[in-house]
């Protein structure tokens, strides 16, 4: 399956943060993904939704490639300042998206900061648990 995307908007309201959670694990089970992948893409997008300041809500972007989601989102307000700042040691933002995800990327899109986490993913030979 290549080229596949979903797009979820939710209120910034911790209240929503399951719907995001439903939604990568039914993309999880579609795809085979292993658990230990989806967990690893449910703490990243955790740490991001905690820090999500906005009225408008949160949009979350998975595009499914090859062997790989791209997982996109925001908008946020400062980000950009969290990740790069705080110590090697220190348990911060950085850190957490640095141990489970490929990459960490930053876009700047209409006055606002979008984060873009690309991990490739391990799939299981039989149903997904």
């Amino acid at each position: 399956m290549s080229g596949d995307e979903i797009q979820l908007t939710l209120p910034a309201d911790d209240a929503f943060h399951h719907v995001a959670h439903l939604v990568l694990g039914g993309l999880a089970a579609r795809l085979n993904i292993s658990v230990e992948s989806l967990e690893d893409l449910e703490l990243a997008l955790d740490a991001l939704l905690e820090r999500a300041q906005t009225d408008d809500g949160v949009t979350l972007r998975v595009r499914v490639l090859d062997g790989e989601l791209r997982t996109v989102v925001g908008p946020f307000a400062s980000v950009r300042s969290e990740l790069e700042q705080g110590d090697a040691d220190a348990l911060n933002l950085s850190r957490i998206l640095g141990a489970v995800c490929d990459s960490v990327e930053i876009s700047d899109r209409d006055g606002s900061e979008w984060v873009e986490l690309p991990k490739r993913v391990q799939t299981t030979n039989g149903p997904a648990a």
